[in-house]
């Protein structure tokens, strides 16, 4: 399997592949969540622009596009995951970003430890 830039082993469940070990077992479970009717909606890799394109004194400047790992109902909120081996330095802005441009989605960006899901 390719590595990514992280030495993250990709791999393959149901014929999707993902990006990491982790994130393959957290979309089993979500998916066996959804089987059983906790949440619902189950998206994969939803995109985001928390901040559109703009221009300033005649220059153009591209658009911050953020792709989560997952995106899911449960109990009437619209949940955005994230799955990270550690938080990335520039994670904060971007997540005040999203909470701006999106207060109704409520973003969890989690990592596993031992053999438990925790919010970073």
């Amino acid at each position: 399997m390719k590595m990514n830039k992280y030495n993250a082993k990709k791999k393959v469940v149901d014929g999707i592949e993902f990006d990491s070990k982790t994130e393959a077992k957290r979309y089993a479970e979500l998916n066996m969540l959804e089987r059983g009717g906790v949440i619902s909606g189950l998206t994969l890799q939803p995109k985001f622009t928390p901040l559109d394109p703009f221009t300033k004194h005649g220059k153009k400047r591209r658009a911050i596009t953020y792709k989560a790992d997952f995106m899911y109902k449960e109990d009437g909120n619209t949940i955005v995951e994230d799955v990270k081996g550690f938080a990335a330095r520039d994670f904060p802005l971007r997540r005040k970003l999203f909470d701006a441009k999106f207060p109704d989605l409520i973003l969890r960006v989690i990592t596993l430890k031992r053999g438990a899901w925790e919010e970073i």
